[in-house]
């Protein structure tokens, strides 16, 4: 099943131009579409946890470049800086790309990986995706409403310490995917995001007590050949439960995934043609 290029992806010019016209696209947007979007940050906490997560810093990621990795830890510091203490109040909108803008070379950033055409290539800015993976994954966790949020089109390393669901992350690319949430609430939210010397820690706080809690989990797995490539999908769904009954009151499908996978897993289905 040979996957043909885009006209963009062979003429280098014509790539850049659909970039630009999607970023000026996503200007207009923000000027004039009406979303009110958050930009209040402030060190003090609110009061009540909402959820808290933590991943890894250096992961060991096929054959990638160790430098690449260390790169991706100041580029997460850089960002970090300009989301941590973010309140969203009724009726705001967060916009990861609005908040942490365009990564250049004069504001810091390295080169690090990031995954684009089917491939993991360097780029300026590299990692910072862990962020985005980071806040999705705490405000599924909460009853804020996720209104833009895209995959990765493909899954490029076997799971070598992964404790999330596969396809539970947000994928941002300047600016035009992004990952916006917005508060419909009568509640204000706060996210929190920091770095140990392992680990991205981040909480997503609030002002009043949640009467529910959240349960995320994953169903129908599966690694599927088909032809001479293979592909990795599933389900990911959530429980919502009355924190004083202990009862599940909602489940609710969440996201069906469904991706080009460019390793071989150990074990897999094989789909034959007319099967």
């Amino acid at each position: 099943m040979k996957q043909r290029k885009l006209l963009s992806q062979r003429h280098p010019i014509l790539y850049f131009l659909a970039v630009w016209t999607r970023r000026f696209k996503r200007y207009f947007d923000w000027c004039f579409d009406n979303k009110k979007y958050a930009k209040k940050r402030t060190a003090e906490k609110l009061p009540f946890r909402v959820k808290k997560h933590q991943s890894i810093l250096l992961r060991k990621l096929g054959e990638s470049n160790e430098l690449l990795q260390l790169n991706k830890v100041t580029n997460l510091k850089i960002a970090v800086k300009e989301i941590n203490g973010i309140i969203i109040k009724s009726g705001e909108t967060f916009s990861f790309c609005k908040l942490v803008e365009l990564p250049t070379k004069r504001k810091g950033y390295l080169l690090g990986m990031e995954l684009s055409f089917g491939k993991a290539r360097q780029g300026i800015g590299g990692g910072i995706c862990q962020i985005s993976n980071m806040i999705h994954w705490l405000v599924m966790h909460s009853p804020l409403t996720i209104i833009e949020r895209s995959n990765h089109s493909f899954d490029p390393f076997p799971d070598e310490g992964r404790v999330l669901p596969f396809g539970s992350g947000a994928a941002i690319f300047y600016n035009y995917i992004d990952f916006q949430f917005t508060n419909n609430t009568k509640d204000a939210f706060q996210i929190n995001l920091w770095l140990t010397e392992k680990n991205l820690e981040g909480e997503l706080r609030m002002n009043s007590e949640l009467a529910l809690s959240y349960h995320i989990f994953e169903q129908n797995h599966k690694f599927i050949k088909i032809e001479n490539q293979f592909f990795r999908q599933n389900e990911i769904c959530r429980n919502s439960i009355d924190k004083k009954t202990g009862k599940i009151i909602k489940t609710e499908l969440l996201k069906k995934n469904f991706a080009r996978v460019t390793y071989e897993p150990e074990n897999y289905i094989e789909h034959k043609n007319g099967s």
